[in-house]
């Protein structure tokens, strides 16, 4: 059989082997994807017949004080979640990239929390926040300090929430850091000791620089994770109090499924879209930056 024939059949065989996916793509993602974006000039309740609207939809929205109100919050509450994960998700990588006794068993258990629902993991932080009883405040009540209203007071509940979501999902961002931190050569870091250098100067210019393709990677990760946010603040807060944890996530799932205006959650939906894309493409060309440093 000639090379051109064999590589043919090579082709064919990963054609096939290929479709099912290929067709889970199309149907489950790419369909709803298109069809998405025509609801999102239509008004539509689910019951009548879908109207054509064109841009009306997007002009309600950025007409829409709510609307910059929740982007806002979105904002601060992605700068928060990005800030909280990717340092201590670096910081137990570092602490966990060490040779000693009984450090899997370590690993597992921060690992434990992405792998467990969500609704446990909000029953338990409900009584970890609870302002009578909870943890926190029992903590800072023994220390002098007054109690806090962690999920009913507009100041702390937002914060509470991304904490919650930190939690959730910091094993799995510290798996991530984990192997980008065993992939680098022991050999560098042993040079730099030799010559002088200390903890510190290790982590900042031999460390870091080389670990800055998986700090993008969960940076980017870590951003459309904190977009999509919903079910922790579905179940913790409902978006209160006074819509202040109420995110962009969490406004598409109630102009949607509350409201039922499909348009302009359609048209929200293609909005966060856009963000996020513009955001990765800023993520990857810093990750292109960084591995043109580094070579």
């Amino acid at each position: 059989m000639s090379k051109s024939a064999f590589s043919k059949q090579e082709s064919r065989g990963a054609f096939w082997l290929l479709l099912p996916a290929l067709l889970g793509l199309g149907l489950f993602t790419l369909l709803p994807m298109v069809g998405t974006l025509g609801l999102s000039f239509m008004q539509w309740d689910l019951l009548g017949k879908p109207e054509w609207v064109g841009l009306s939809n997007y002009v309600a929205l950025v007409g829409d004080p709510l609307f910059w109100k929740v982007m806002a919050q979105t904002g601060y509450f992605v700068a928060l979640y990005l800030a909280l994960d990717v340092s201590l998700a670096l910081g137990l990588a570092i602490a966990l990239n060490q040779n000693l006794r009984g450090l899997g068993i370590i690993r597992t258990a921060y690992f434990i929390p992405v792998v467990c629902s969500m609704v446990a993991g909000a029953i338990l932080w409900s009584w970890i926040f609870d302002p009578r009883y909870g943890a926190i405040n029992s903590v800072l009540v023994a220390v002098g300090l007054e109690p806090v209203h962690w999920l009913s007071d507009s100041r702390w509940a937002l914060p509470a929430i991304a904490v919650v979501s930190v939690w959730k999902n910091l094993g799995y961002d510290m798996l991530l850091f984990l192997a980008g931190l065993q992939a680098i050569p022991r050999g560098q870091i042993e040079a730099a000791s030799l010559d002088g250098a200390n903890a510190w100067q290790r982590f900042r210019y031999v460390t870091l620089p080389l670990l800055g393709p998986s700090l993008v990677m969960v940076s980017m990760l870590a951003t459309i994770r904190a977009f999509q946010t919903f079910d922790t603040v579905y179940l913790m807060t409902e978006g209160g109090p006074h819509r202040s944890t109420t995110i962009v996530g969490f406004w598409l799932f109630q102009n949607a499924f509350t409201t039922f205006k499909l348009g302009k959650a359609s048209a929200l939906a293609y909005i966060l879209f856009m963000a996020l894309l513009a955001l990765s493409a800023v993520q990857w060309w810093g990750r292109k930056r960084l591995s043109h440093q580094e070579r």
